[in-house]
């Protein structure tokens, strides 16, 4: 199962990105901000894997990547916002967001107020629907909207760096050349990875919240 999961979200990623190069890059990002589960973790280092080749910019694909997750957290922030927290604990499940993580999320964002959007767009996982407490709280969207790139910036200029290295190294050090007959090895490698950290830390919260 998790590798027919795996196998989809990298021809998804693989797919848009290299037929649409930064919009793709802002597509992919708008859904993951969207509370849907197509992690950046897989999206950014492929992004920065096509910096490598000379296709792309790093600095425009992290532009393209935080203007995609504000683009997307339009509409968790409105979930949030007009369907409230109990319809957020009740269909979140079905987008992998356990009631727990949900809840972690707004007594966090309760705590600390709008910084939560900044600090929590530089984290795994809470990144993704962080947007769904600040609907619930209504945070003012033009705050909400700076707070969100301020914050999603950073993390998506990290991990297309990290494909980018990756990349260039494939392409320097004979040895990984020795290694790897193809390009397509190496970020296959960096997407396996990551999608399978992605996928069972999922499923991982999913189990443990129905117990």
């Amino acid at each position: 199962m998790i590798e027919r999961i795996i196998v989809f979200l990298t021809g998804i990623t693989v797919a848009v990105i290299s037929a649409g190069g930064y919009v793709g890059i802002a597509l992919l990002m708008a859904i993951e901000s969207a509370c849907i589960p197509l992690p950046s973790e897989i999206i950014m280092p492929f992004a920065g894997y096509l910096v490598s080749t000379g296709e792309l910019d790093l600095f425009w694909v992290a532009t393209a990547g935080a203007i995609g997750c504000n683009l997307g957290s339009v509409v968790a922030y409105a979930v949030g916002r007009y369907g409230g927290l109990p319809f957020v604990k009740r269909w979140g499940r079905y987008i992998l967001i356990t009631p727990k993580e949900v809840e972690h999320a707004h007594r966090f964002f309760e705590k600390w107020g709008s910084i939560t959007v900044f600090v929590g767009r530089l984290l795994p996982v809470i990144r993704t629907f962080i947007a769904l407490p600040a609907g619930v709280a209504a945070m003012p969207l033009l705050r909400f909207h700076l707070y969100t790139f301020a914050g999603s910036w950073p993390w998506c200029y990290g991990l297309a760096w990290i494909g980018k290295e990756l990349g260039e190294r494939w392409n320097s050090d004979p040895r990984l050349k020795a290694v790897f007959h193809s390009a397509d090895v190496v970020i296959g490698a960096i997407i396996v990875i990551a999608g399978v950290w992605f996928v069972r830390s999922r499923l991982k919260a999913l189990r443990e919240d129905a117990s």
